[in-house]
């Protein structure tokens, strides 16, 4: 006799609703069969909801955003200011443009006005600035000034750019008149180079980022969980939209939700490392078109005692992550995304993407279907129950355990009063009450 499944592997769905039967005829048991959908405003859609009523699915707050930024702030970090400013570099290349840009401007602005404020100091002292020694009366009086052409502090900051910046308009240069000037120009030029250098470095970091590529590379908007092979599996799609392919490109996947250790600790964010594949091969990747990562719910895996309500009422969160060496750049890169609980569809598989085209003479990815999913027969039950299922059912008939299909065996029937009494003493008087298997 062909066992029954367990009652975990059926949901109370719509009753009104009539199932769709598989192309065979045959019903499989414990397999949850979507309605026909005649039209997308029909009544008949199946609704998520209809595996448990009036279920609502609790939302969790990211760890991971679903464009690969982490949500995570920072506080109270002691001499946080000081730890930042020690590696500028690094502060000003994570720095957003606009702040990046305004020191860029501020440092130049800067050395320009300290440096001509020098500039003046030496031509100040020198008595350069005395009406009698100005650049117009200098033939007459026969004065050699430190710089040439300098009448004012807007002389000494136009001498300034010019020396920093090598521009050499020949209006203005320094005499042999006063040491100090060499050495501040020799200075200057020192430093300007240092600073030029200094702020193309980091917009150039800025603009080459290997973060940025992570730009064109695309996570499916849902994870799904179906059936491949016999076995409940978690999937995802990854793909990327550029001709210059990721080199060496290896994704994996972590779980983050609470676990109560045996001491009664509570970890709120523990993470586990799930198992990925794609193809049937480890997680580095062959990346040329959109892949789907496959994480099989094996004894193993975390998700093996979970069924398609429980899933409706779980908080978890899963962080995936991919990384590889850009082609082009030979940087290494690493993009992120992260699924709910109530981004896991249950009983979706995705639509493909890749065909062979035989007028351009190639395989064309369409990516308008990326985050196409369709229906398909899968069990509501957990993957220990789908397990213990297959095993019964493909045991020898001899081994079936005898299941007793009599409907008189299925009455539910009040247990003895006998065994669920205890005799109590009220005023010397005999009452027999019946009480709780619980106080016996």
């Amino acid at each position: 006799m062909e066992p029954n499944c367990d009652k975990k592997c059926l949901l109370d769905g719509d009753k009104n609703s009539s199932p769709k039967s598989p192309t065979n005829g045959e019903l499989t048991p414990g397999v949850y069969y979507y309605p026909k959908i005649n039209s997308p405003s029909s009544p008949s859609t199946p609704s998520r909801k209809s595996f448990r009523p009036n279920a609502i699915r609790k939302m969790r707050r990211r760890a991971v955003f679903k464009n690969g930024d982490c949500n995570i702030l920072q506080s109270r970090i002691s001499k946080r200011r000081l730890r930042y400013l020690q590696d500028i570099f690094t502060t000003l290349v994570d720095s957003q443009w606009r702040w990046t840009l305004t020191i860029f401007a501020i440092g130049f602005v800067g050395s320009w006005l300290i440096f001509a404020l020098i500039w003046w100091l030496i031509a100040f002292t020198h008595g350069d600035l005395e009406d009698e020694h100005l650049p117009n009366n200098q033939a007459n009086s026969e004065w050699t000034p430190c710089v040439l052409n300098i009448h004012g502090f807007t002389s000494c900051f136009l001498f300034s750019i010019e020396t920093q910046h090598t521009i050499g308009y020949g209006v203005r240069t320094t005499t042999e008149e006063c040491p100090e000037a060499v050495f501040i120009m020799c200075l200057q030029s020192i430093a300007g180079m240092i600073i030029q250098a200094f702020m193309v470095g980091i917009v150039f970091a800025k603009m080459t980022r290997p973060k940025l590529r992570t730009q064109t590379l695309q996570f499916s908007k849902n994870a799904v969980i179906c059936q491949r092979d016999g076995q409940l599996c978690l999937m995802f799609r990854v793909g990327d939209m550029r001709k210059s392919h990721i080199i060496g490109a290896s994704i994996r996947a972590q779980l983050i939700r609470s676990k109560k250790t045996k001491e009664g600790e509570i970890l709120s964010n523990f993470q586990t490392e799930l198992p990925v594949n794609a193809d049937g091969c480890d997680g580095n990747l062959f990346f040329i078109w959109p892949m789907t990562i496959v994480h099989r719910i094996d004894e193993e895996s975390p998700f093996y005692h979970l069924s398609a309500s429980d899933l409706l009422q779980e908080k978890f969160e899963i962080v995936v992550i991919l990384e590889g060496t850009i082609e082009s750049t030979g940087q290494t890169t690493q993009a992120r995304s992260s699924y709910l609980a109530s981004e896991v569809l249950w009983g979706h598989r995705f639509e493909p993407v890749v065909s062979y085209n035989k007028d351009r003479q190639g395989y064309e990815v369409n990516y308008s279907k990326f985050n196409n999913t369709l229906a398909v027969d899968t069990p509501l039950c957990s993957g220990a129950d789908l397990a213990e299922f297959y095993r019964i059912r493909d045991m020898p008939d001899s081994e079936k355990p005898l299941l007793n299909t009599d409907p008189a065996n299925f009455v539910l029937r009040s247990p003895p009063i006998k065994s669920l009494s205890k005799t109590i003493d009220m005023d010397d008087e005999s009452e027999t009450r019946p009480f709780p298997l619980d106080s016996l």
